[in-house]
């Protein structure tokens, strides 16, 4: 039988019977934007803050904003102001990083400010700010009870920064990529990217572009590039000096309900938001610019806006994905306020009779709970007034003395990579083990992203399924499936000792193609193992997930490719934004597995890694800290950067930007490391263990796997 290919079971202990699979969930559908995302309320408050602290930190790796660049000057231009019954309305632009422009409108209200004002943020949402209804389309909505105004109510996202201005707030809405007079990255790339581009497929080339595995390894997305917009537009709005800084708030509508929740969760300055159409545990954000790697992986929209509490939040809940939130979403987010500030903080107003909207009803949920939050002191309801619309010359930023910029398309993309790669390679570079707080400080650093790559702990919750014993040739193999309950995973294993022994040494031996590898082709222990069980321990073979016993073929392309979700549109952050990576999995898998070891009762649990499996045994090796006594670890040389596209089996968001496998092995420090396949011991690795004083316990085999390292790891 042939499970995985080039590795024949035939002959090789086998945990399942033939022609068996595993009921491990993972072998099922991958989970896609479309999925049920609830969320589960932690039931204390110290839960809940701890499991916020993680989160905060996930959404900034994921928008790749961990460390957080520098601001560089705003050099806001604000100008050609026009006048409307109870506003103004002024054209806005600045950098939010050099030479990269974010446009919009800045409404204000009419007449002196006598005092600081309470101010708005309004990303607009997918159709742009200058969205606006066919005059068939606006009498339908006003027939629907959608729309008041056959005139403002044509522009519905204008219509909300107006009437917050008449409120006495001032309001800025700021052009998403590609809409209005966002052109420098187009829609078509932004929100579309039908097509992938040649510059996409040029893995050597040092300057690279959206979408492209050099700006996946460093976490640089559509979706981290508007985040750090909005931070910047929040910058510009808290410094204008008729502006309360101590009372921002945030709105937007859709795909701007995602930028509301987002910003909400990583910047506290935002005292109330109100995140319109995209709090659900439905469907996640279609878009391009919704999606970036490793943000959702067990968790959702609704406990990412749950980050917002105890702040004032409130949202509706409509015919669309959101439909199901009075039910699933809203008391869960109720409860969480109760615990931990005021229930009457957070609301959903349910509005089924519409879909998908912004529209007058919902706006004016939205105008009394600013009233109310904001501390506007205005009479309930606040009702929105009428007025004549702004032309195109009125609203278009770029012309005449203020000509746009003509740093576009390929090349501005790959001047706004090169920043965020320059801003997180000189922070990270900074970071230093010249004494005990520095060296803390690194470690946090990276520890805290790794960890939100690989997201996993040694298990509590394990069990393991005796499923046989056999001897031969004087060799005890026990057949065993271990069950990790949290994962959902089963693991097929086989522990091997000599007979009658009594080892005081557990060795973990991991392989790129599984345990099958390690056999000759008549079922006997290869050389190399049949040595390491004559050392008198006991050795662990497992298939960690697509290996050997753990694999189905029926949506698996080969071994150099892992799975991924059933989506033509060609992003990794439809899979991966989702689903942990193949790599993950299996580090999750080696760490059930020294969750298992720990029942076999020996004085030790060591960990071997050979034949291209460093990139999930690294991470194992460095989370699992002390409980793996000793790990020995052949690279093979290898590095993150050498992966040339998302689907390969060992693609990792995010891997170069954080070190790359060096950092990893690093982090190992100060426990036993054995490192094979390299020239030299890479130097972050030796610089951590000196940093700790520890640097008898890093140790170089050159070549490969060799008998002193044999001997070395059946040592207790």
């Amino acid at each position: 039988m042939t499970i995985a290919a080039g590795i024949t079971l035939a002959q090789t202990p086998t945990v399942l019977p033939e022609n068996t699979v595993t009921d491990d969930v993972r072998l099922g559908p991958k989970k896609t934007l479309n999925g049920h995302f609830p969320f589960k309320v932690p039931s204390n408050p110290a839960q809940w803050y701890e499991r916020a602290d993680q989160l905060r930190t996930r959404v900034l790796v994921a928008t790749g904003l961990w460390p957080m660049p520098d601001k560089p000057p705003l050099e806001a231009v604000v100008f050609d102001k026009t006048q409307r019954k109870g506003f103004t309305v002024e054209k806005v632009y600045f950098q939010s990083l050099p030479g990269h422009y974010v446009t919009g409108l800045l409404f204000r209200p009419d007449g002196p400010a006598e005092r600081q004002r309470p101010a708005v943020l309004s990303p607009h949402g997918h159709g742009g700010r200058m969205q606006e209804y066919s005059d068939s389309e606006i009498e339908k909505q006003i027939a629907q009870g959608a729309e008041h105004f056959t005139k403002s109510g044509k522009r519905p996202k204008l219509a909300r920064c107006a009437q917050l201005a008449r409120m006495g707030c001032v309001c800025f809405i700021f052009d998403m990529l590609g809409y209005a007079d966002s052109q420098q990255i187009s829609r078509e790339v932004a929100h579309r990217h039908a097509t992938v581009r040649p510059e996409e497929q040029d893995p050597s080339s040092d300057q690279w572009v959206f979408y492209s595995p050099q700006a996946d390894l460093r976490l640089q997305s559509i979706m981290g590039l508007q985040t750090w917009n909005a931070i910047r537009a929040l910058d510009f709005l808290a410094a204008l000096p008729d502006v309360d800084s101590d009372r921002l708030a945030v709105t937007g509508g859709s795909g701007g309900g995602t930028q509301s929740i987002l910003l909400g969760a990583i910047d506290d300055r935002i005292k109330v938001s109100f995140p319109n159409g995209m709090v659900s545990t439905s469907m996640q954000g279609g878009c391009y610019c919704e999606n970036c790697n490793l943000l959702r992986i067990d968790t959702g929209n609704v406990e990412l806006a749950a980050l917002f509490a105890p702040r004032p939040q409130a949202m509706t809940a409509a015919d669309d994905w959101t439909r199901d939130m009075m039910k699933d979403g809203y008391p869960q987010l109720s409860w969480l306020y109760a615990m931990i500030g005021n229930e009457a903080d957070v609301y959903c107003r349910p509005m089924l009779h519409f879909k998908h909207n912004y529209n007058y009803v919902t706006r004016a949920t939205m105008y009394q709970w600013m009233n109310r939050h904001l501390n506007l002191g205005l009479d309930d309801p606040v009702i929105e007034q009428d007025y004549e619309p702004l032309t195109n010359a009125e609203t278009t930023i770029w012309g005449g003395e203020h000509p746009a910029p003509t740093n576009v398309g390929i090349e501005h993309e790959k001047s706004v990579c090169k920043w965020f790669n320059d801003q997180a390679s000189k922070k990270l570079a900074k970071l230093n083990t010249e004494n005990e707080d520095a060296r803390q400080e690194l470690n946090r650093t990276y520890a805290s992203a790794w960890q939100v790559v690989f997201d996993q702990r040694i298990p509590e919750d394990v069990t393991a399924d005796d499923r046989g014993q056999q001897t031969k040739d004087g060799i005890h193999i026990q057949k065993v499936l271990v069950h990790d309950k949290t994962r959902q995973a089963k693991i097929p294993l086989l522990v091997l000792r000599k007979t009658g022994s009594k080892p005081k040494t557990t060795v973990i031996w991991t392989t790129g193609s599984g345990k099958a590898a390690l056999f000759a082709k008549n079922g006997t222990p290869d050389a190399k193992l049949r040595q390491l069980i004559d050392q008198d321990v006991i050795v662990v073979l497992p298939d960690l997930l697509d290996q050997g016993e753990l694999h189905t073929a029926g949506d698996a392309t080969s071994d150099e490719l892992q799975r991924t979700v059933d989506d033509k549109r060609a992003y990794s952050a439809f899979t991966f934004g989702y689903n942990r990576t193949l790599v993950a999995e299996r580090c999750a898998d080696l760490l059930a597995i020294v969750a298992f070891a720990k029942t076999l009762e020996t004085e030790s649990i060591n960990l071997l890694s050979t034949d291209g499996s460093s990139t999930w045994a690294t991470p194992a090796a460095a989370i699992a800290g002390p409980i793996i006594a000793r790990a020995a670890i052949d690279t093979n040389a290898f590095r993150f950067k050498q992966v040339d596209r998302y689907q390969d089996v060992n693609f990792v968001p995010g891997a170069v930007k954080y070190g790359d496998l060096p950092m990893l092995l690093a982090l190992r420090a100060p426990n036993a490391l054995t490192i094979m396949g390299e020239k030299n011991i890479p130097t972050p690795v030796t610089k951590a263990y000196e940093s700790t004083g520890n640097s008898a316990m890093l140790t170089q085999q050159r070549g490969q796997l060799g008998s002193s390292v044999i001997q070395w790891l059946a040592n207790p």
